[in-house]
């Protein structure tokens, strides 16, 4: 269990090391970034949008003494943007030491993406199942090397419909959010098994942030036509909640900890996990059931095209 009163300045020298965030450009992923790199890690800000990416990195740089900065154009809700970016970094890179599949979308209006896919279910789970899938070579050569995923307190209100994980039939934007985040937690633990059913010494880890201020609610919000539900979503998810620097402690622990295992789910500590120092933390029951695990795992490389060089827990 981490320290009560850990933070980031319990954070190592991470000189040398590589970290890749997607959605790194606000919110938790720029804090995530910014303790990082403050550390001497060469960060690599995967995001959408080129403009808030140069932004963000510009930012970065003018604040930390000595920062390492890299842009990597990221669409995880476009396969081919997936594909695409993950190929560029093989190219560019010998070693990823730190994959943070952090990005995520909430609250949008239902939403088919190129590919076919509900926009929240393509982006928070799909598109990271299939980027982590096509850099796992990278991961597996790297020493120490971490997959932390970034689920939600939202997964208790999940569940999976495994007729329908692209989420075509579903309108309820709030309930398929909780899908997303729950696939999430499933996608980390069958990660986990099988790494370690393969002998590899990477960890999978998922992570929480509690109820943190952020620009998350408000931009998903924001993709529907109604002013009044995009403003209503953008004052509840920037005036409520803990900081973003302190959102993001769960995620650095779980990055940086040497006490982490593989498996484990990290939130903060206090009032119901909603805020407070990281700790390990509990996911509910379908979080924890293991043949809905592998049965999504079979079913997210069908959709996605993205085969796993690992085999089935036995």
């Amino acid at each position: 269990m981490p320290p009560p009163t850990w933070s980031p300045e319990d954070i190592g020298d991470q000189t040398g090391r590589v970290a890749l965030i997607t959605g790194a450009n606000s919110g938790i992923g720029f804090a995530t970034a910014r303790a990082l790199a403050e550390r001497g890690a060469h960060v690599v800000l995967a995001c959408r949008s080129a403009a808030k990416a140069r932004g963000a990195a510009d930012e970065l740089e003018s604040d930390l003494d000595r920062s390492s900065i890299e842009l990597l154009a990221l669409d995880l809700a476009d396969l081919v943007s997936v594909r695409r970016a993950a190929e560029q970094f093989l190219a560019e890179h010998a070693r990823l030491d730190l994959l943070i599949n952090n990005a995520g979308v909430m609250g949008t209006p239902y939403r088919q993406t190129p590919d076919g896919f509900e926009l929240q279910m393509a982006t928070n789970h799909l598109g990271h199942f299939a980027f982590t899938g096509l850099l796992l070579d990278r991961l597996i050569t790297s020493d120490r090397a971490r997959v932390v995923t970034v689920s939600s307190l939202m997964h208790r209100i999940g569940h999976i419909d495994f007729d329908d994980v692209a989420g075509l039939k579903i309108r309820n934007t709030w309930s398929h959010y909780g899908n997303s985040k729950l696939a999430n937690l499933l996608f980390s633990a069958e990660l986990s098994r099988r790494l370690h059913e393969a002998g590899e010494s990477v960890l999978a880890v998922a992570a929480h942030p509690g109820w943190t201020r952020s620009n998350l609610i408000g931009n998903g919000a924001a993709l529907g036509t109604g002013k009044v539900r995009a403003r209503v979503g953008r004052a509840f998810g920037t005036l409520l909640g803990q900081s973003t620097t302190a959102g993001a402690w769960p995620t650095l622990y779980a990055a940086t900890s040497p006490d982490v295992r593989s498996g484990q789910f990290i939130g903060p500590a206090h009032l119901a996990e909603l805020f407070g120092p990281p700790t390990v933390v509990h996911p509910n029951r379908r979080a924890r059931n293991l043949a809905d695990a592998e049965r999504l795992w079979e079913i997210s490389e069908q959709l996605t095209d993205v085969h796993y060089p690992l085999p089935a827990p036995v």
